[in-house]
């Protein structure tokens, strides 16, 4: 699910990558995930400069997840998963929140099937808002708001000059 608002000098989207469940839904995430490699490929010809913030289900770092080791096989921490991701920044993305933040402890989802987690800050950063490379020195302000309990993700945003 993409939503898309194009603006004079920008381009905003809000982004949601399936997540991976199960090896059915985890093939299905991969697929999803190459298409909209591909479609960013090709905006970003006709539009340089894009925001692309929403729900990667996509733990980036070790520094991203409360406990990376445990979890190292878990969709959402998996090795290719990470790759992915990787590889998407480095097709000219900044995590706008790691370029101005580089504390651990800040998560963006909490599971809800342990209602402690929230409270003990065992979360995961899987929610982004990456910035391209033209817009990097734009970027003002970006933050995570854990206070925010409306549902187990919690909102983060980007500052834009």
């Amino acid at each position: 699910r993409n939503i898309r608002v194009d603006f004079d000098e920008l381009s905003v989207m809000s982004l949601y990558l399936p997540s991976g469940t199960n090896i059915e839904r985890l093939s299905h995430k991969f697929m999803y995930m190459d298409d909209f490699q591909n479609y960013i490929d090709e905006l970003k010809k006709e539009i340089p400069n894009l925001v692309i913030c929403g729900d990667y289900n996509i733990c980036h770092e070790a520094i991203d997840i409360h406990d990376p080791i445990r979890n190292k096989k878990v969709s959402g921490f998996l090795p290719e998963e990470r790759a992915w991701l990787d590889g998407f920044m480095k097709s000219g993305f900044i995590d706008s929140f790691r370029f101005l933040n580089k504390e651990p402890g800040n998560y963006t989802w909490w599971t809800m099937r342990f209602p402690s987690a929230r409270l003990e800050n065992k979360g995961w950063r899987i929610d982004y808002c990456l910035v391209s490379e033209p817009l990097k020195q734009k970027i003002k302000r970006a933050v995570i708001l854990p206070e925010a309990k409306h549902s187990d993700h919690c909102p983060s945003l980007v500052e834009i000059e």
